[in-house]
């Protein structure tokens, strides 16, 4: 639980109330009650109005909108407001402003425009912090505190190359250690200095992966170190207080699992576009729900109807904020929170939607979804607080992994390591079987079966823990183009797929990219719900048997015969092979076929279009239905079951419209 203070799923927004004048405040606090709104993030972008000058500190304005909210029995996640430095600050301090990746310094503007390795923004945004924590400690509306705001921007400026070096220094003691694991004798880039090493502007550096692998892993410590200065900070005066920021899903620029320690619950901002796969979406809340070992998470950020930075924003269909407020849910978050309460007047963002439109009042169709679904959400009170999901299968999933194969010159351009773990993803959701994504170091004492798609590189200990798993009788599946290099990027010595060749019981001799549009037929005899035809598309990896059998082969060009997909015995357990890329009916067919052999199954069968989740609570599931089709869809229950929204018992074929949710409990 997030707090005690609020013992249900908290509902609500970023409220800035400093864009406002003061006589808008009491009928945003009618508003807010009217929306059964009991939660805030305030004030997430107002470090001028805080600190209007270096010495000058003005807080009276905050005392009044926290009385305000308290008096009207709404909560406040406390923000620092450091995400946006104040202009005299970048004008004053010339280290402040970050340099961007053509190696020119930013002017003033934007958000997160710092460099994280600036000593004055440092100074500045933990006395900020420390202010803030030491003033309102024991407010009453304090549930929780939110540093900052949707970290991100690298910096690639002389501060940070100096502090580069340093890191590298820790990191690898010698120049020849770093030679080494960089392979700095290729093209005679060998180095004699420390001094030598620079930030890897598009002007210089840019071929040299194990390089520019190590400077994205420093500048995700650089900017973590930003938040944890805060973090401590504000912890002196709040320690049993929950401290978080809002991370972006599956955003490339920072590792978010060097980030979760230091988090004390995840949160994060969805956005997903109009017409997403509702698979993908639920992929992204595993993904940060699996960052804190499955603890629910905050659902930080999301639109109410439309958002301002796609082409084309259309609006979010009736029935569709709260269906996607709901699959939060279902995937482990404990809030449904919106950017923002009220519409902003003028700024980038003034055509973002909001729960307060620019008419100012509450007589619109989104306020009135708002205001619905919140009364939802009271009724349900505590019911799937601090539920959690109990999964049988674990996905892995690793940033490090995604940026080495982004950066890989070469073999192809359309492998793409976040749309194959959708892949594997979308064929459990579809039939509803549930999924932890998880790191590869993960505990997987508890999962019978683990898919690893794409696994290009072995970081230390991964291969082992993969393999620990299967011998204590686990199936693992691990997806094409993986075990081909180390952490550093530099190529395995041993054979492809490295030290998962033993486990896998194969040898991958070549990769065969296909060109744009290309597919090469499988085939397989019957092996379960696997038999048949289908197709291989990007790349192919032409392997040979070690012990383990085929179970698909390729039915097309100069490889035909060759297997496709491979299942190898290992201590108790197995270890499965999928060569190339595969279409959606094989990868369903096949993990379908193994969830079938450990008797895995959804809780309810349903039809296509239907998501089941249930999350557990002291031994009491609660089961979630959601209709993502466009058609009515009917579910038949196995048992009677209470209906948590309406409160009325049902049982035999439970019909579904559109966009609708129900939520119950077993009788």
């Amino acid at each position: 639980m997030i707090s005690p203070k609020l013992q249900k799923i908290w509902y609500g927004g970023d409220y800035n109330p400093d864009q406002w004048s003061e006589e808008i405040w009491d009928e945003d606090m009618r508003l807010m009650q009217l929306a059964h709104v009991d939660a805030v993030s305030v004030p997430v972008f107002s470090w001028t109005h805080l600190q209007p000058r270096e010495d000058q500190y003005c807080f009276d304005w905050l005392d009044r909108v926290l009385d305000k909210l308290a008096a009207a029995g709404v909560y406040t996640c406390l923000a620092t407001s450091t995400a946006a430095q104040p202009a005299w600050m970048s004008r004053r301090f010339a280290d402040v402003l970050r340099t961007d990746i053509t190696g020119v310094q930013r002017k003033h503007g934007g958000r997160t425009n710092f460099c994280p390795n600036s000593p004055n923004y440092r100074h500045y945004s933990r006395e900020l912090a420390s202010r803030l924590a030491q003033r309102y400690a024991n407010h009453p509306t304090l549930v929780a505190w939110h540093i900052a705001n949707e970290y991100g921007s690298h910096c690639y400026c002389e501060r940070c190359a100096k502090a580069f070096r340093d890191w590298l220094k820790v990191r690898y003691g010698s120049l020849d250690a770093l030679n080494a694991a960089w392979n700095m004798a290729f093209w005679s880039h060998t180095l004699t200095a420390w001094e030598e090493i620079d930030t890897p502007t598009l002007n210089g550096e840019r071929n040299n992966m194990p390089y520019l692998l190590d400077y994205e892993r420093f500048q995700t410590e650089s900017v973590l170190a930003c938040y944890r200065n805060e973090y401590d900070a504000i912890k002196q005066y709040t320690p049993e207080v929950l401290i978080t920021t809002n991370l972006m899903g599956h955003f490339k620029p920072l590792n978010y699992y060097a980030w979760a320690p230091y988090l004390d619950v995840i949160s994060w901002d969805s956005y997903p576009t109009p017409n997403q796969a509702p698979s993908e979406v639920a992929f992204t809340h595993e993904l940060m729900r699996g960052l804190r070992d499955g603890q629910p998470f905050m659902l930080l950020e999301q639109t109410p109807s439309q958002v301002n930075w796609m082409p084309r924003n259309q609006l979010r269909r009736p029935g569709v904020m709260r269906l996607l407020s709901y699959q939060a849910v279902a995937h482990g978050a404990d809030t449904v929170m919106f950017f923002q309460f009220r519409r902003a007047r003028g700024g980038p963002e003034k055509m973002h939607g909001s729960i307060v439109d620019h008419a100012g009042h509450e007589h619109t169709r989104v306020f009135r979804e708002v205001q619905a679904l919140g009364a939802e959400l009271q009724q349900l009170g505590d019911a799937l607080v601090d539920g959690r999901q109990q999964a049988s299968v674990a996905l892995l999933f690793d940033w490090e992994n995604w940026w080495a194969i982004d950066l890989s010159v070469g073999p192809s351009v359309d492998l793409d390591y976040i749309a194959s773990c959708k892949a594997y993803y979308a064929a459990f959701w579809q039939a509803n079987i549930p999924v932890d994504v998880v790191r590869p170091d993960a505990d997987l004492s508890s999962y019978q079966m683990v898919v690893a798609p794409m696994l290009y590189m072995l970081r230390p200990g991964v291969a082992a823990n993969l393999s620990e798993f299967v011998a204590r009788g686990g199936t693992l599946v691990v997806g094409s183009f993986s075990g081909i290099v180390d952490e550093h990027d530099l190529a395995t010595q041993d054979g492809y797929p490295g030290e998962l060749r033993p486990v896998l019981g194969i040898w991958v001799e070549e990769h065969d990219p296909l060109l744009e549009g290309q597919q090469v037929p499988v085939r397989s005899e019957p092996w379960g719900r696997l038999t048949g035809n289908y197709q291989a598309s990007v790349m192919c990896d032409l392997l040979h048997l070690e012990g383990a059998q085929g179970r698909a082969w390729y039915d097309g060009e100069f490889y035909a015969g060759m297997p496709a997909i491979t299942e190898n015995a290992w201590g108790k357990g197995r270890a499965l092979y999928v060569a190339a890329e595969m279409d959606a009916r094989l990868l369903s067919d096949l993990l379908l076929t193994l969830c079938d052999q450990h008797d895995i199954a959804p809780c309810l069968a349903a039809p296509a279009g239907v998501e089941v989740t249930q999350r557990s609570k002291e031994g009491v599931q609660v089961t979630m239905l959601l209709n993502h089709g466009k058609q009515e869809a009917v579910v038949p229950l196995d048992a009677e079951y209470r209906d948590l929204l309406s409160g009325e018992p049902v049982q035999g074929n439970l019909k579904l419209a559109p966009c609708d949710v129900r939520i119950l409990q077993r009788l």
